[in-house]
């Protein structure tokens, strides 16, 4: 449903919600323990620092930190900086112009499952995400103790 960039950004995003929402993270504590590549994770948080969603600072204590509080951040917010809105407003078969007034084959089809996706996105915040991902970490034994939200994904004890 989202580029690999998006889901990447998604995914950095959910975890600095996590382990530092309210200050500054570096790019390799983001990255430790997963399969999020560190040098392509840095492209995309210039570009979300760009977009407003992080704030970036260089030097000891720097790093990248979220613009606003985690609940005021949506997931649409994240997926329109990265990959823009067309994937969820352009016709889903391809043509230049399809509406209510000129539809496209599955216009009638797809209208309904295009509204409930951006109800989504529009919906589900950054706190829920991370908040998810704290859930899902301890499922599958990999959190540990921390200050700010009480889990904070580590490797596998």
């Amino acid at each position: 449903m989202y580029s690999t960039t998006c889901a990447y950004a998604i995914r950095a995003m959910s975890r600095l919600a996590l382990i530092r929402p309210d200050g500054y993270a570096r790019i390799n504590e983001i990255t430790q323990g997963t399969d999020l590549p560190a040098y392509f994770l840095a492209k995309i948080f210039r570009d979300l620092t760009r977009a407003g969603l992080l704030r970036s600072a260089k030097g000891r204590g720097g790093g990248f930190a979220l613009a606003k509080r985690p609940e005021q951040i949506r997931l649409f917010d994240i997926v329109e900086a990265i990959d823009g809105e067309k994937p969820y407003t352009n016709c889903v078969v391809g043509l230049a112009r399809c509406d209510d007034t000129q539809p496209c084959p599955q216009h009638d089809a797809f209208k309904p499952v295009r509204l409930q996706i951006l109800s989504y996105l529009h919906s589900t915040t950054l706190d829920q995400m991370s908040e998810a991902l704290a859930r899902k970490l301890e499922l599958i034994g990999r959190a540990t103790t921390c200050t700010t939200h009480g889990k904070l994904p580590g490797p596998a004890n």
